[in-house]
């Protein structure tokens, strides 16, 4: 995308190739076997070749998670049932007593699961808005285990600076764990390994799996011991995919660098238009000059995604009903990341969970409007917003 730093080279490359060898299955498939099979024959008692249990370990769940790993340059990756199949095994990580700082802005689901469940279990959390990165330091305390990022944020699109958030996390102490939830942009567009977080975490439900058929999350790390942990809380809690999930995810990634790359080029295009709209107030997008992060996103990312938060001018319920009313290619739906076009309103849907007082610090207003942009013809994408529009502010 046009202003962000260049992308590798290899990647369309490694999620075709890398864990879907031929060599490695008797029948030298091309394409890897659905490994159906719940147990796995053992030589003798505790004497197995690879496999003893699919809970524990499945062949083509294998495939998947060495794919996602090398897509986000890490050692390590492991899939689970649903995104916050995959927040609830890392937060595990986590015991009674400890501390752990988050995003103000994020994912509802991520929100409500953080509120009302997390804080039950004895463990404090402090949300903040990390792009003011002056703001993390006074929350740091001696039981500070873990920092929660989402970047590009869960509706607002903020971006923060994760190096900078690691340098403060480390400087204080080396063992706090930084997690970035990358599911807007894909390894694709940004890789928070590379920049010195500890975990990375998806919806592959999302971008990953981009067809809008599988849930499913997901999590990549380089560091040894939290993998190790990871992978035990994966068996113990027991929070893992089907193999059937599996192979679709991974078929699935073979065109990620594609979609991606018309995700992006689509999203920006539609923005542009959207910013110069009379019926718009303002628009969201960190390929727009206009974000408030749109520097440190072109040094930080490889691209942006389809996601675009649009404020219709108005700040009317009734007119953002008329607009998702007049919608024609737009679907009025929750989720994102798959090859159509969705839209949807957070104050109702995705974010309702989220207090009202908390929304309006946020502003996820009545008038906040999240649009996915797909992988339709981009000038008749902007025809219906266009008319859409036209329709909600007559």
């Amino acid at each position: 995308m046009e202003g962000f730093q260049k992308n590798s080279a290899t990647f369309a490359t490694r999620a075709i190739h890398v864990g879907c060898e031929p060599e490695k299955w008797n029948s030298m498939a091309v394409v890897p076997p659905i490994s159906l099979a719940t147990t796995f024959k053992q030589d003798a008692p505790a004497q197995f070749k690879q496999y003893e249990y699919s809970r524990s370990g499945n062949p083509t769940r294998d495939c998947l998670e060495k794919c996602l790993a090398s897509l986000e340059e890490a050692q390590f990756g492991l899939v689970f049932a649903s995104g916050l199949a995959a927040t609830t095994t890392v937060m595990h990580l986590l015991s009674a007593g400890d501390h752990f700082i988050t995003m103000d802005d994020l994912y509802g689901g991520t929100n409500r699961y953080f509120r009302k469940i997390v804080a039950r279990q004895g463990i404090s959390v402090d949300f903040v808005d990390t792009t003011k990165l002056e703001l993390i330091p006074p929350l740091l305390k001696n039981n500070t285990k873990l920092i929660w990022l989402e970047t590009p944020t869960n509706p607002t699109l903020k971006v923060t600076d994760i190096a900078a958030v690691v340098k403060i996390a480390k400087d204080f102490n080396k063992d706090i764990i930084v997690v970035v939830d990358n599911t807007f942009l894909s390894p694709y567009f940004q890789r928070p390994l590379t920049l010195g977080a500890d975990l990375v975490l998806h919806s592959c439900t999302k971008y990953l799996n981009g067809h809008t058929d599988v849930v499913m999350g997901a999590v990549c790390t380089s560091n040894n011991e939290l993998h190790d942990r990871l992978r035990f809380l994966q068996n113990a809690i027991g929070g893992v995919p089907s193999p059937f999930d599996c192979y679709l995810v991974n078929r699935s990634l073979k065109t990620l660098a594609v979609r991606m790359t018309q995700h992006g080029k689509s999203s920006l295009a539609v923005a542009k238009f959207l910013e110069q709209h009379p019926a718009v107030e303002k628009v969201l997008h960190p390929g727009l000059p206009s974000h408030p992060q749109h520097e440190l996103a072109k040094r930080q990312c490889y691209g942006h995604s389809g996601m675009i938060t649009v404020y219709i001018k108005g700040d009317d319920i009734n007119i953002t009903k008329k607009f998702f009313e007049s919608l024609k290619l737009f679907t009025l739906a929750e989720s994102l990341g798959g090859y159509e076009s969705l839209c949807e309103l957070p104050s109702l849907m995705t974010h309702a969970s989220v207090s009202a007082e908390e929304r309006a610090k946020l502003g996820i207003t009545d008038s906040l409007v999240r649009l996915s942009v797909g992988l339709e013809d981009t000038q008749e994408l902007i025809s219906d917003l266009d008319q859409a529009l036209k329709a909600a502010v007559a």
